[in-house]
């Protein structure tokens, strides 16, 4: 019901033209042309995708009100919203700032075993909800106007200074090998996605128990794996479906989780990292992917 409700809720803000792109193209593509492979995570997967960390965000600044706010609860893409600072904190025309919200998932419901123990080491979650450039600048209140939107933007969210998010490159995608042998490297999670989905694939933005405290960087590619019979995470599937099937054959003896072999099934670049977390981009899947499979540094 989550997922339904969500999908409804995306496709009128959609309608609506909330999520407005920085450049939208001037002209229509059209449909016969040729379009270039990415070589890189675009715009905004970059500056939509949210992050975790354990480090304080400061919250001294914020978005505290805009134009016609006596009719709007939101805003988004070119509307004029008014910044708690001015040209006395040291703000001036052409500055952006990169507008945040802290979140916490409505649904307390688990996708698998340690999802919620692992969030709350990973730090605090933020959504990145777009950006504001300054035309206008008074001594304590700022005048901006939204630029990019990922999402509504509201009274009380967070302002903080843009910073740039490098756009590594992607490596070819015939570089795949689903038989890759186990790198040695540090082993982690897909703990939890982009607006709280626990189901991904190509294009998806998850978050992954992994960051510089393992030795994670911007640019790194994880290899995301899972085992046939697994208890700890709840890809959904029956018990003892890897040697047993009701009706339909089994084994003579029973083969555990770990005597068969692991099943590789995607890979992601890494955009982002904190201490204990780092923002995967998913560049390949051959299979849909969920919170709780496996990753591993390549």
């Amino acid at each position: 019901m989550r997922v339904i409700a969500t999908a409804i809720f995306v496709a009128s803000l959609l309608a609506s033209g909330v999520f407005a792109q920085d450049n939208p193209p001037a002209n229509p593509v059209d449909s016969t042309q040729a379009v270039a492979a990415a070589t890189s995570p675009g715009y905004s997967s970059l500056y939509c995708s949210g992050f975790i960390t354990d480090e304080r965000v400061s919250s001294e600044i914020r978005l505290i009100s805009g134009e016609e706010s006596d009719n709007k609860v939101v805003f988004a893409s070119g509307d004029t919203v008014f910044i708690s600072r001015g040209s006395a904190q040291g703000v001036r025309v052409g500055d952006r700032f990169s507008i945040v919200r802290e979140e916490k998932d409505p649904n307390e419901v688990q996708w698998f075993k340690w999802q919620d123990k692992l969030l709350k080491a990973m730090g605090t979650r933020y959504k990145d909800l777009g950006q504001v450039e300054i035309i206008n600048v008074q001594p304590n209140v700022s005048t901006g106007v939204i630029k990019l939107s990922c999402d509504y933007l509201q009274r009380g969210d967070i302002a903080l200074a843009m910073t740039n998010r490098p756009a590594p490159p992607f490596k070819a995608a015939e570089q795949f090998n689903r038989f890759a042998p186990v790198s040695g490297k540090s082993v982690g999670m897909l703990v939890a996605g982009l607006d709280f989905a626990d189901a991904y694939g190509k294009n998806s933005t998850v978050y992954v128990n992994l960051g510089a405290n393992q030795g994670v960087k911007v640019g790194d590619y994880f290899r995301i794996f899972r085992y046939q019979g697994s208890s700890g995470e709840l890809v959904p599937s029956f018990s003892d479906h890897q040697y047993s099937m009701y009706g339909f054959g089994s084994t003579p003896v029973k083969y555990q989780w770990n005597d068969l072999p692991r099943e590789v099934v995607g890979e992601g670049i890494v955009m982002n990292v904190s201490h204990n977390a780092a923002t995967m981009f998913v560049t390949y899947s051959r299979l849909a992917l969920y919170a709780g499979d496996y990753v591993e540094v390549e």
